[in-house]
């Protein structure tokens, strides 16, 4: 009889899961730089130490609101500009860990993707509307791409990549079992099922290492909904499935025309950067709170649903904003402004439903988790990894049932539509 194991082979596994520990620890420590500059520059330059992008906006005169934005899209716009002119001779490689997973073998060009995660944080940390994780996640699979390199051999390469990615991904949203599973889903075929235990072992240290370093296990996102689901309950989440199966292609078609529409008017790349900052500029005049990623509002809004209108209002503005930072090329995810969009879509349809239901400001809520849910599964394709992801980032793990169903429905409807994910439109813009 065979043996099933032979002891270079046990030997290969726990070199496997130690290196995918080192991975995830060093992960985290890359979000965790990334994240001691955002605040760094924004205390230099916003006197800012709440951490919150919309505290800082609204404290500022009208003047520096409207300005900030575009002169944080205009050194960024210059520094990715000289870049490009500076190695326009040199060889292509990828910039981007999905690029580097799906068509590479693993490899990134390490200057340029340092340049663009710089450009990422000078337009994060004055207001630009796109999201931070983005970069956090970059450089993850950046130092996992490093380590990779010197100690694995090169067909191993993209594995330890999708570590990287995984524990960004699970450190940057405190999400281990979201970040293993965006890799199982995003890239099914690309890797084999069985390589996902180093995933999951470098998201959970990378998250365990994210602990320590702050104020210890928490959820990103505190949510107070104390009540038992009900049959409606589940009906209405089956409704803001649909809807955002429908809401989904609609804004990843939404995003794409707003970044022809920038590449019609032919600028610079500063001057490009300049103009979606300008635009994010003037929509923080009627609101605040469009500057920034979204997670400060979607946090005040889970707490304490506000009315009808200014979730409309905020929604519109917010909308514009993303389209402006994203069709304008500003380096940066759409993760956190996507969860935001789907939040307010959520709230919005709770207060139409509002008319005829009690408990409105938990049916807000509860709408508003299943809208952030609905419509990350509609536009990556991801029901399972957008399901885990709402239930790890706010501990409300009794919505599985209802948000699994809803994403399902939500990612089928969204093909069925639009073949593409939103990651088809994220290779073509950059």
């Amino acid at each position: 009889m065979q043996r099933l194991h032979t002891y270079p082979d046990v030997q290969a596994m726990f070199r496997r899961l130690l290196l995918a520990m080192l991975i995830g620890i060093v992960a985290a420590l890359a979000v965790a730089l990334f994240r001691h500059a955002m605040m760094l520059l924004e205390s230099l330059f916003l006197s800012n130490n709440s951490g919150s992008l919309v505290n800082a906006a609204s404290t500022l005169p009208w003047w520096r609101r409207l300005l900030t934005p575009a002169l944080g899209g205009v050194a960024a716009g210059t520094l990715l500009w000289a870049w490009q002119r500076y190695t326009r001779q040199r060889p292509h490689a990828p910039t981007d860990y999905m690029e580097a997973l799906e068509t590479g073998d693993g490899q990134f060009d390490y200057a340029s993707s340092l340049v663009k995660s710089l450009a990422s944080l000078l337009v994060v940390v004055t207001g630009s509307a796109i999201g931070r994780e983005g970069a956090m996640i970059l450089l993850a699979a950046l130092a996992a791409s490093f380590f990779a390199q010197r100690f694995t051999p090169k067909n191993e390469w993209k594995l330890w990549v999708a570590c990287g990615a995984a524990a960004g991904m699970a450190s940057a949203y405190h999400a281990p079992l979201a970040g293993s599973m965006f890799i199982a889903e995003i890239l099914f075929g690309t890797l084999m099922l069985a390589s996902l235990g180093p995933v999951v072992v470098a998201a959970v240290l990378a998250l365990l290492t994210t602990n320590l370093l702050s104020d210890g296990p928490a959820p990103l996102y505190t949510v107070h909904l104390v009540r038992q689901i009900h049959a409606l309950d589940y009906s209405l989440m089956l409704v803001i499935g649909l809807i955002a199966g429908v809401c989904g292609p609609l804004f990843i078609w939404l995003m794409e025309s707003s970044h022809q529409l920038f590449l019609r008017l032919r600028l610079s790349p500063p001057w490009q950067l300049a103009l979606g900052g300008g635009i994010v500029g003037l929509l923080s005049l009627l609101t605040p709170a469009v500057w920034g990623n979204g997670y400060s509002v979607v946090q005040g809004y889970l707490l304490s649903p506000p009315v009808f209108a200014t979730i409309a209002l905020v929604f519109l503005c917010k909308l514009t904003a993303v389209l402006a930072s994203s069709g304008s090329g500003a380096p940066g995810g759409v993760f956190t402004p996507t969860l935001f969009v789907g939040m307010a879509v959520g709230m919005l349809f709770a207060h139409l439903c509002g008319l005829w239901l009690a408990d409105l400001q938990t049916i807000a809520i509860l709408m508003g988790l299943t809208g952030m849910a609905t419509l990350l599964a509609a536009t990556t394709h991801a029901p399972i990894m957008s399901t885990l992801m709402i239930c790890e980032m706010t501990g409300q793990y009794t919505l599985l049932p209802g948000l699994l169903v809803a994403c399902v429905v939500a990612s089928v409807l969204s093909r069925t539509l639009r073949k593409e994910s939103i990651y088809h439109h994220a290779a073509e813009k950059g």
